[in-house]
């Protein structure tokens, strides 16, 4: 297939219809390398595809980008025992073909270099995802719920690790269906409960709180502040930038709380993590309107994520101003 597909397939399009497709990016001396940002609907999606390419191709390599730190998705690694390394241990001379799931390009700097062959995700489409074959569905809970289809359209039974992977990875992006989701992503869940290893789910899940997370904790409720109804939380410079996620998703639990906004410092890049519990709120186009023009912005109705260089924020405020107090006018002024 040489054809790059420059937008996503039409809604008509059926999954058999791209499942064939699929398989005509790659021919059996290919080598496949497959990209995330790891977290659990990515390592799942990854799994999911690294299956479904199973004797099409010489060899299926899973690299994702970011350290793995959050106990959770430490134990769900551990105890599914995922195949998977990190990007600096790449050589990309090793592989002819692309993948990338879970994720776009235009999502990390680590993305931006590779003519990706291969594009499946659940996020809002992006201006340079093209590929040989792009399966984009915003509208989806997970990227685990596209997986699941593919496999079952390809008649391929997932196996208890996979099912229990991909189980996981729909429960934990749709946060147990409260986020946005569509009967698409209830029908795989139904679907892979029958292979789900539980136990393995209970243990994962009861593994999210770990020493370093309840230091962060303890931080938090001393620099939570209330900007009306959004419960605000700078927390400087972090280790890693999951903890700010863990935080948003924690402190939206608050009853006074409609916005659940946290910044911190990594990677000398300010990362902003909003989180909204209301029927008309869009946190993705909220993320856009306030960030948007100073680095990237974006995300869904309720969940969404900006990262802007602090030397952008050094140069838009002539120095005058912390990271934090940037982020606070920033929502002050938005009407």
């Amino acid at each position: 297939m040489d054809t790059l597909m420059d937008h996503p397939f039409p809604k008509s399009t059926t999954v058999a219809e791209k499942c064939k497709r699929l398989l005509e990016v790659v021919v059996p001396e290919d080598t496949l390398a497959i990209l995330i940002n790891a977290d659990p609907d990515a390592m799942a999606s990854a799994l999911a595809l690294k299956r479904f390419f199973w004797r099409k191709v010489r060899q299926t390599v899973i690299y994702h980008i970011n350290p793995i730190q959050r106990g959770d998705n430490l134990a769900f690694v551990k105890l599914l025992k995922i195949d998977q390394r990190l990007i600096k241990y790449m050589i990309s001379t090793k592989f002819t073909k692309w993948a990338i799931v879970d994720s776009q390009p235009h999502h990390h700097e680590d993305f931006l270099n590779k003519q990706f062959d291969i594009i499946i995700d659940h996020h809002p489409l992006g201006p340079l995802s093209k590929g040989h074959f792009v399966d984009i569905k915003e509208e989806y809970g997970a990227t685990s719920t596209m997986m699941t289809e593919y496999l079952r359209a390809a008649k391929i039974r997932p196996s208890p690790k996979l099912a229990t992977a991909l189980f996981y990875g729909i429960k934990t992006d749709t946060d147990n269906f409260v986020r946005a989701s569509l009967p698409n992503d209830i029908n795989a869940f139904r679907y892979l409960y029958r292979f789900t290893n539980m136990n393995l789910i209970k243990k994962v899940e009861s593994s999210v709180i770990t020493q370093d997370t309840l230091a962060s904790y303890r931080i938090a409720m001393k620099r939570l502040i209330f900007l009306r109804h959004i419960a605000f939380i700078h927390m400087g410079e972090v280790d890693n930038p999951d903890i700010l996620v863990i935080i948003a998703d924690f402190f939206l639990k608050m009853a006074e709380a409609t916005w659940c906004v946290v910044s911190g410092i990594w990677d000398q890049k300010l990362i902003i993590i909003l989180r909204n519990a209301g029927f008309r709120l869009d946190a993705g186009k909220m993320a856009q309107k306030l960030f948007g023009q100073l680095g990237s912005a974006g995300g869904h109705k309720d969940a969404a994520r900006a990262e802007i260089p602090l030397e952008v924020i050094l140069k838009a405020t002539k120095g005058r101003t912390d990271v934090g107090e940037f982020v606070v006018k920033s929502i002050k002024a938005l009407k």
